[in-house]
């Protein structure tokens, strides 16, 4: 079969469609024809050799993706022909992924494959980072990135469980398109002074972090008190300093997660909480936001697109 593999770490030319064997299932293994992958910043940084992929999963890219399932075992709910759309720990970027059964998901009425694969990874994102923070109805959260792949997820999923949702966004066409997704509130990082304005707003329940090091003083500054930090990228660097006696006086918490190296059963948990919650909502409430799709064999000009830092949502890559 075909994948888009970095044959040496590097940049975006460094990917190249190649010949690679067919994935052989596990006993509890999906077999699923990709007809499309979300494209995600984690696919970057294996891209530069920066985030390798965990035991045993295949070498190339690819964090979610969607398609129809060719095989699965008797014991498996899925039977072939189904339309289907998964949590992967890599490999979406190819022709064909073996999946346990546990992480995949249908795709829900009304919805493209291209639209399944951009939404899978960031709800599971989502959803997993709103429980570790105990976000509560009535609650205000601030969404960082807001017009991200994760940012555009969180902005409606948070709105639907009862939050308020601050958000930020780079420039004002980015910042109007958050409001129009629900924010109540969205503040353009590169002119406003975002802690101050949530502050101004009250402050924070909850900060939902993609940027790492270069907002962590003035995340905490923007928390309430009994706030809760979670930081779930670096973009801007893994390592800042802490003001322990601004955390102190918030009485605050500083979350950190992963979701790619959990164990299997932690991420079956993460998407079966996905199915009950969000899928629901999906396309009403909580609409796939798609940028622009690429061919597989484009996936270099698809990782151009996203360093450029003028998406907003996600891209998605299309197959056969």
């Amino acid at each position: 079969m075909k994948a888009t593999i970095a044959t040496t770490p590097g940049g975006p030319e460094a990917l190249s469609l190649e010949d690679v064997p067919a994935p052989v299932p596990g006993a509890e293994d999906v077999v699923m024809r990709i007809t499309a992958a979300g494209v995600n910043r984690a696919d970057v940084l294996q891209r530069e050799g920066r985030y390798p992929p965990p035991p045993g999963a295949p070498d190339w890219p690819g964090l979610e993706a969607a398609g129809v399932v060719e095989s699965a075992p008797a014991s498996s709910p899925w039977t072939p022909g189904e339309r289907v759309c998964a949590l992967l720990p890599g490999g979406g970027y190819a022709e064909h992924a073996a999946v346990h059964a546990s992480l995949l998901l249908p795709v829900p009425d009304g919805v493209t494959d291209v639209e399944a694969a951009s939404l899978v990874e960031a709800a599971c994102t989502v959803v997993s980072n709103l429980d570790a923070a105990h976000a509560r109805a009535g609650e205000t959260i601030l969404v960082h990135g807001g017009s991200g792949g994760v940012g555009t997820a969180a902005i409606q999923i948070a709105k639907a469980r009862g939050l308020r949702v601050l958000t930020t966004a780079g420039g004002p066409e980015r910042v109007r398109r958050c409001l129009e997704l629900g924010a109540d509130a969205a503040f353009d990082h590169r002119a406003d002074d975002w802690a101050a304005g949530v502050r101004e707003l009250g402050g924070a329940d909850v900060v939902l972090d993609v940027v790492g090091a270069a907002y962590l003083a003035s995340n905490v500054a923007a928390l309430r008190t009994g706030g809760r930090l979670v930081v779930i990228g670096m973009q801007r660097g893994r390592r800042g300093e802490l003001d322990l006696g601004a955390l102190l006086a918030r009485r605050a918490s500083v979350i950190g997660t992963t979701l790619r190296a959990r164990p299997l059963a932690e991420r079956a948990a993460i998407v079966a909480r996905v199915r009950e919650e969000v899928w629901p909502l999906v396309p009403d409430r909580v609409r796939p936001v798609v940028h622009a799709t690429f061919p597989l064999a484009r996936a270099a000009d698809a990782h151009r697109a996203l360093e450029a830092g003028e998406v907003f949502g996600k891209i998605v890559l299309t197959v056969g």
